[in-house]
């Protein structure tokens, strides 16, 4: 049996970081919180990780983007009433109707879901670099920010 080599870093993510560290930068402001379904929690650290890891894999970024939309859908339905089985883009227009979600978190929130639809149907794959994967994928940010009942203004108490 042939053993797969240990990883090593994308070329790619050397555009961005130094050092595997520095990937501790690029996430330290994406902060699960735990007031929040336990299932959106593992969720938000798996895709947390995911960014992580896109420092051997560039691919887990957009991996990580498509996973922290669950996330903000566990969230969304639980904090919308009467939410059933809405699709998520009703689910993030009635997060804005209702103050849940500013207007640029339910644009980029959006955009995301967008962008896993076109890859869920083939029709989209991961795009190669132009900024770092936290900011290449803003909708990791919006959905740390949407668990913890923040808006991209408002101060974290994690500080």
């Amino acid at each position: 049996m042939q053993r797969l080599p240990f990883p090593v870093p994308d070329e790619r993510v050397h555009l961005f970081v130094s050092g595997y560290a520095d990937m501790h930068d690029l996430v330290e402001d994406l902060v699960v919180p735990e007031d929040v379904p336990k299932a959106a929690v593992t969720v938000l650290r798996t895709a947390r990780e995911l960014l992580r890891q896109s420092y051997y894999c560039y691919e887990f970024s957009t991996v990580a983007v498509m996973h922290s939309l669950i996330a903000v859908e566990i969230v969304l339905r639980d904090r919308i009433p009467d939410a059933g089985k809405r699709p998520l883009h009703q689910l993030i227009k009635q997060g804005a109707a209702d103050g849940i979600l500013t207007a640029r978190q339910a644009e980029y929130l959006d955009y995301g879901r967008q962008i896993r639809n076109g890859m869920a149907h083939g029709q989209t794959t991961h795009a190669l670099p132009r900024s770092p994967p936290t900011q290449q994928h803003p909708t990791s940010q919006q959905a740390c920010l949407v668990c913890q009942g923040r808006t991209p203004d408002t101060p974290s108490s994690a500080g």
